[in-house]
């Protein structure tokens, strides 16, 4: 594919309107197939058609593509960054949270921030491993109404 141009191989003039090279595309892969055709050429010809395709399907890609046709210079890429293993990179400093909205937090700042959250959290199993922690923290804490508790008029 490297020698040919993608919009010869996609029939489609390089001025054509994005929804031209989508239908285009879709009219030669129901042409070329391998589920409706055997032969090995139509195999082929499906694996050339999608790697045209990829090349100018979204209008950043297509952009990017233009910009390489014109220049010869091949344009930077967008980079896929590649995915995350399993193991995380650092151990979680004790104490402070290591997911959802509140990650970096420590218990200490969100039970005076927040401690309805922290309320909700010792119940969540993703709190279970902080449940000592928050706990404490809760009953360290002022006995002042919580933002939410005033907002309802409530007192403890």
């Amino acid at each position: 594919m490297a020698d040919r141009d993608a919009y010869e191989i996609l029939h489609v003039h390089p001025q054509a309107h994005q929804l031209v090279v989508q239908a285009a595309y879709r009219v030669l892969a129901a042409l070329y197939h391998p589920d409706s055709t055997d032969s090995l050429s139509s195999t082929r010809r499906m694996a050339e058609l999608n790697a045209a395709y990829a090349l100018v399907r979204t209008p950043d890609r297509r952009a990017l593509y233009d910009k390489e046709r014109k220049t010869g210079v091949p344009a930077a890429s967008v980079v896929t960054p590649p995915p995350r293993t399993g193991a995380r990179q650092q151990a979680p400093t004790p104490g402070t949270l290591d997911f959802g909205r509140y990650q970096g937090w420590t218990i200490a700042r969100l039970a005076r921030e927040d401690p309805d959250y922290l309320r909700w959290l010792t119940r969540h199993s993703s709190g279970l491993r902080f449940r000592a922690e928050i706990e404490a923290a809760l009953a360290s804490t002022s006995t002042e109404p919580t933002y939410s508790e005033r907002l309802r008029g409530r007192d403890r």
